[in-house]
């Protein structure tokens, strides 16, 4: 189930959210996939801002047991998912360890799965800019472009290199405009954008150092 780990908030209360999988049946979601150690202000900035500029109905915060490409050791699953509940204060953010339940792996896994559990769901693929930079080092990475749309928030000394990217080259034709970024939850993949908004600072690596 999406949602035996997941909260949904409003101003004042937690919410349990949903568990049936019909619930989601035509909704419009964006991915947001990450270790979360620590989640930050940053990371909130990022899916507010998908919310607004996609005309989505829900951010999935998918908390990931690891990172593939990184050898840090993050905390307990369990724990980094309080800390994005406490975080993730709106009622269209889902928070949920679904790629652990699943036990997939790599991106392009945990996409073709829950593209299978839910036939129903539009679903976007938001990353920051960083990892558009080095998007070609994740497993199929051309593939999970022709999977699912992406969406790019832009990144602080990031937003260059991933405009030169050899990801965003390779898939340049099939790039929107962001002023048409709405369209892309019902375009079909390849598509990309990359989206406008402000730039957070804030790095997870930096707080950990940090003590935080």
């Amino acid at each position: 189930m999406l949602c035996a780990a997941v909260a949904r908030h409003d101003r004042n209360k937690q919410m349990t959210a949903p568990t049936t999988r019909k619930f989601f049946d035509g909704a419009k979601v964006a991915l947001f996939g990450g270790s979360f150690d620590p989640p930050h202000e940053g990371h909130r900035l990022v899916a507010q801002a998908a919310l607004r500029a996609l005309n989505i109905d829900y951010v999935w915060w998918l908390v990931s047991p690891q990172n593939p490409l990184k050898n840090h050791r993050p905390k307990a699953i369990d724990r980094r998912v309080a800390a994005v509940q406490k975080l993730a204060c709106d009622r269209r953010f889902i928070v949920s360890d679904e790629e652990a339940r699943l036990g997939t792996f790599y991106t392009i896994d945990t996409v073709r799965a829950l593209r299978t559990a839910y036939p129903q769901v539009s679903f976007i693929w938001l990353i920051g800019a960083d990892n558009l930079v080095g998007l070609h080092r994740w497993k199929d990475w051309q593939s999970l472009i022709r999977e699912i749309p992406l969406a790019i928030y832009p990144r602080p000394g990031a937003a260059h290199k991933a405009a030169l990217s050899p990801a965003a080259r390779a898939f340049d034709y099939a790039r929107l405009d962001a002023a048409a970024a709405a369209q892309l939850p019902v375009c079909q993949a390849p598509a990309w954008v990359m989206l406008d908004g402000a730039r957070s600072p804030l790095a997870s690596s930096q707080l950990r150092q940090n003590g935080e």
